[in-house]
């Protein structure tokens, strides 16, 4: 796996369940098109996995 992962949100959370609202907001994506560097690890690997419909990544 690579160390870092680019995670970019693609789609609203407006119409989002508030689990996956608060999700979004932990991994740092406030608004749409932001894009964060996250370390890869277990913890954001599940949060992604969570909210995989709303968001792009990518590994660096």
């Amino acid at each position: 796996m690579a160390s870092k992962l680019k995670i970019t949100l693609t789609k609203s959370t407006i119409g989002a369940i508030p689990k996956h609202k608060a999700t979004v907001a932990a991994l740092g994506l406030k608004k749409l098109h932001t894009t964060v560097e996250l370390p890869d690890n277990a913890a954001t690997r599940g949060m992604l996995h969570q909210v995989k419909h709303l968001v792009k990544v990518e590994e660096i």
